[in-house]
């Protein structure tokens, strides 16, 4: 053999590398996809963290230190979970990342200790007054109580005199005969879907509780506290009223759960004390933590003890209409005597709507009301008969409707919200405070679409999820792939099929953001929310029926999108001052979320994609998501495929293709060495064969003698590209499958290919990578027949790089069903794609070839994965 002869043999020859067993493979995946699953895990726990500071820090939920540092806890144990499973699929490789994260760590200890020590939580108050009290104090009195007596402090309202039994009190009094474990033992023990072991556990936690002893220290500091109050105020019998942490919060107002107590005299103070927290566990108040996912340690029961107020009448404002976002009218109601009959909803109730701006009343409906409730002189409630020329009569008159209008639209002005407020007129004429609360707002029912709006301006889209409030008007531009970006136009309204954080770059320059999917806890979502940008998601069809040019008005906080320019949409959704604004609790969280929320780290192809360049514990968890997409891309293409771990397909293709279980790829275990795909149950490889199968291939297209001359000289001139030379993927593919799980790594002709792709019903897992290479004829024709790739996969979503003569690909976030109609899409690519560099000379035949794809594909997908109605 001569020298030449010699050293090309040598240069066909693939080198040999150890053989790696079924079993060390599977164990191999097995380890990594924990590992990533884990980090998937904490990256979602983090980032809805991380929205739910947001929105405190901009809403209208009253917070305590307790919730801060709650939060703050637990989203840097999910960050360090997600570096140490970073450390788990590539170890040693990130080691930046722990230095990033102490950094920020010592950062955030720092601003929870900011004014510690001014945080009435931290001092064990048994007491507390409510002259003394405000919104900092809603972890130690409850909401209600703590926002009751800001509105009396900040803003001079008159409330009821008296004082609040904190969450110190309540521990003491739980831990006093150690009655916290035997209650848990109890819940534990109870079916919860069973009603009667309900009705049987309340009854039973409530003995438990009126048996049980007050701490001697807590029953002096309430017998000292309303001892102080008749000295300073005169004798009176007082209300008892639930104050729960986590009661009066803006979507758990638990209205009506609990238990409060009118007319209470001295001797039966405490008494009324342990009824209160008794109250926690009435059947209502059970099932209502059970249906909104409420742990029951996480309650403590403070309790409000208040002068009681002689009601001339009483009821209930709501400072807007609480079924309609559009209608700003105060609405009133009003009975005789004290409020009970209007929270209970026992009796007809007088119903007055105020307008503001200016004040008048816009509309009245006085039933006949023929009882009132009263105190009774010694203790306890009555109901008093009417007499008949009191039942017809309207129960407040204008002037104290007016001023009770105006109060509400000044607490609401204050809370920066809605507001919903219970109500007294004593008999000296004096409006009086009793509870104030955020109201939670819904839309009235939507009109028929297209229909026109009220001031003449057609509703396009409605619905969705209000990621970023606001109003923003602009063109439409509808983007569909990464290369949409470069002609991204000022001041647009950006519309696109996923809230991917790559549109983050976008930000600066839109009016508004539409998306057909996607979270408040996803990236693009806090950016959003960070750049001030309105943006609405989860509106379905969005890109198809929102027109590429025309001017459109987003209205996220009304989710609707109205056709041309709706100045109003603007200029009402201005954003709402912070509930709990200027208040020591809330300059330590926003201190602490500065270090926590933030994302700097917006372009994983940056140079400064890096992890010591970290700023937030935001930053950490977008740069461990990107490296441990790729890091589980490495999986596949560092591996060999002993033959003695795959099983070979037995279908009716010209092709070979072996497929190794991993874990659940096969439907039941597999004797022998062939297996039929009825047999594979893996959601990504079904996926990926259909696209494969659906469209016979017809052979490599017509070439001239320009195309064939450039395969036989690139042939020629490189021994690897000889098709007769040996190799392990010369004639075999490798499929690696578990249920939801598949790696592809194939080889045809002279192009070799590679896929990997979760596809299951967790969304935020799902992604798949691809990579394309190889070809037999020149460079210039192989880096055309790469960029026809890209350009087509970006059509449907996916991230496109081209380096060279090589394609890389991504997509992520899907539905497990959008998912595999990418997949399929790849794999009708991978298939169709087979030797067309020797095709790709010029322009024309690139979008002769496109035009062709996208018809295949529009037959293709339309067969997929049939969505539910």
């Amino acid at each position: 053999m001569g020298l030449i002869s010699y050293i090309r043999d040598l240069l066909r020859r693939e080198p040999e590398e150890p053989q790696v067993s079924a079993e060390e493979l599977r164990d191999d995946f097995r380890a990594r996809y924990h590992h990533f699953k884990l980090l998937l895990t904490a990256n979602n726990n983090a980032l809805e963290v991380m929205a739910e500071l947001e929105s405190v820090l901009s809403g209208t939920r009253p917070f305590g230190m307790r919730f801060v540092r709650s939060r703050v806890t637990r989203v840097a144990a999910q960050v360090y979970r997600m570096i140490q499973s970073m450390n788990n699929l590539a170890p040693g490789k990130y080691e930046a990342l722990h230095a990033s994260y102490q950094r920020i760590q010592v950062a955030v200890n720092q601003a929870l200790e900011l004014r510690r020590t001014a945080q009435p939580a931290d001092q064990g108050e048994l007491v507390l007054s409510l002259s003394k009290a405000g919104r900092e104090h809603a972890d130690l009195i409850g909401a209600k109580m703590a926002s009751l007596a800001e509105a009396g402090r900040k803003l001079e309202l008159p409330i009821p005199h008296g004082f609040a039994i904190t969450a110190a009190a309540y521990a003491s009094f739980m831990a006093e005969s150690d009655l916290q474990a035997e209650i848990d033992r109890r819940i534990q023990r109870a079916h919860a879907s069973r009603l009667d072991e309900i009705f049987a556990l309340s009854a039973e936690v409530q003995q438990l509780i009126m048996k049980a002893p007050v701490p001697a220290l807590v029953e002096q500091a309430i017998l000292g506290a309303f001892a102080e109050l008749k000295q300073r105020h005169g004798p009176s019998h007082v209300a008892m009223r639930s104050s729960a942490l986590g009661e009066d919060a803006l979507g758990a107002s638990f209205a009506g759960q609990y238990r409060s107590l009118l007319n209470v005299g001295e001797n039966n103070l405490i008494s009324a004390y342990k009824e209160v927290i008794a109250g926690k566990y009435t059947p209502q108040a059970m099932a209502y933590r059970l249906n909104k996912g409420i742990p029951d340690e996480d309650v403590a029961m403070c309790v409000g003890c208040m002068r009681m107020i002689d009601a001339v009448s009483g009821g209930v404002a709501y400072s807007r209409n609480p079924l309609d976002l559009t209608d700003d009218a105060v609405h009133v109601n009003s009975v005789w005597g004290l409020p009970r009959a209007v929270v209970d909803g026992v009796a007809p109730v007088d119903t007055l709507i105020v307008a503001r701006d200016p004040l008048r009343v816009r509309s009245r409906d006085i039933p006949s009301k023929s009882q009132r409730y009263v105190c009774f002189p010694d203790e306890g409630l009555c109901r008093e008969e009417l007499t008949d020329g009191e039942a017809g009569l309207q129960s407040i008159p204008d002037d104290k409707l007016l001023e009770l209008a105006a109060t509400a639209v000044r607490l609401e002005e204050f809370y920066g919200g809605p507001q919903d407020m219970e109500w007294a007129l004593e008999r000296d004429g004096r409006l009086v405070l009793l509870q104030c609360r955020p109201l939670r707002l819904t839309e009235a029912a939507p009109a028929p679409m297209a229909e026109a709006d009220d001031d003449g301006h057609e509703v396009l889209l409605a619905g969705g999820v209000a990621a970023s409030l606001g109003g923003g008007i602009g063109l439409v531009f509808v983007a569909r792939g990464g290369m949409d970006a470069m002609r991204f136009p000022d001041r647009a309204v950006l519309v696109v099929a996923q809230a991917l954080p790559r549109w983050a770059a976008l930000l600066p320059r839109a009016a508004a953001v539409v998306t057909e999917s996607g979270s408040l806890a996803g990236h693009l979502a806090n950016v959003a929310r960070e750049f001030g940008v309105p943006a609405l998601f989860n509106v379905p069809e969005a890109t198809k029926l929102l027109q590429d040019g025309t001017t459109v008005t987003v209205d996220a906080t009304a989710r609707k999108i109205f056709a041309g320019e709706r100045q109003r949409s603007v200029s009402r959704t201005e954003p709402a001052r912070a509930f709990m604004a200027g208040t020591p609790v809330h300059d330590i969280l926003r201190e602490a979320a500065s270090l926590i929320v933030p994302l700097t780290l917006l372009d994983p192809d940056a140079p400064s994609f890096r992890a010591e360049n970290c700023q937030t514990l935001h930053d950490i968890t977008r740069f461990c998501h990107e490296k441990a997409v790729v890091e589980m891309f490495r999986f596949g293409t560092e591996h060999n495929f002993p033959e003695r771990a795959a099983k070979q397909l037995w279908v009716g293709v010209p092709m070979q293709f072996w497929v190794i279980n991993l874990d659940d790829g096969f439907a039941h275990d597999v004797p022998g060495k062939l297996i039929k795909l009825s047999e594979i149950v893996s959601v990504p490889m079904l996926a990926l064969w259909k696209g494969m199968v659906a469209k016979e291939w017809a052979g490599p297209p017509p070439i001239n003698a320009r195309g064939f001359m450039s395969v036989l000289l690139e042939a020629s001139a490189n021994p690897n590209l000889d098709p007769a030379s040996e190799s392990a993927y010369a004639a075999r593919n490798y499929f690696m499958v578990s249920k939801h799980f598949a790696n592809l790594q194939s080889r045809f002709g002279f192009h070799f290919c590679t896929v990997e792709a979760l596809a299951s019903e967790r969304a935020q897992e799902n992604y798949a990578s691809f990579s394309f290479k190889g070809g037999a004829a020149n460079f210039e024709r192989k880096v055309q027949r790469v960029r026809f790739i890209a350009n087509f996969l970006d059509e449907y979503g996916f991230r496109c790089e081209v380096r060279e003569d090589n394609c890389f690909a991504r997509v992520e976030g899907l539905s497990q069903c959008d998912m595999e109609e990418r997949l399929v899409v790849l794999g009708y690519v991978i298939m169709h794609t087979r030797q067309l560099d020797m095709v790709m000379s010029d322009g024309r035949s690139a979008a002769q070839f496109t035009a062709k794809f996208r018809q295949d594909m529009r037959q293709i997908l339309s067969e997929t994965c049939q969505r539910p109605a």
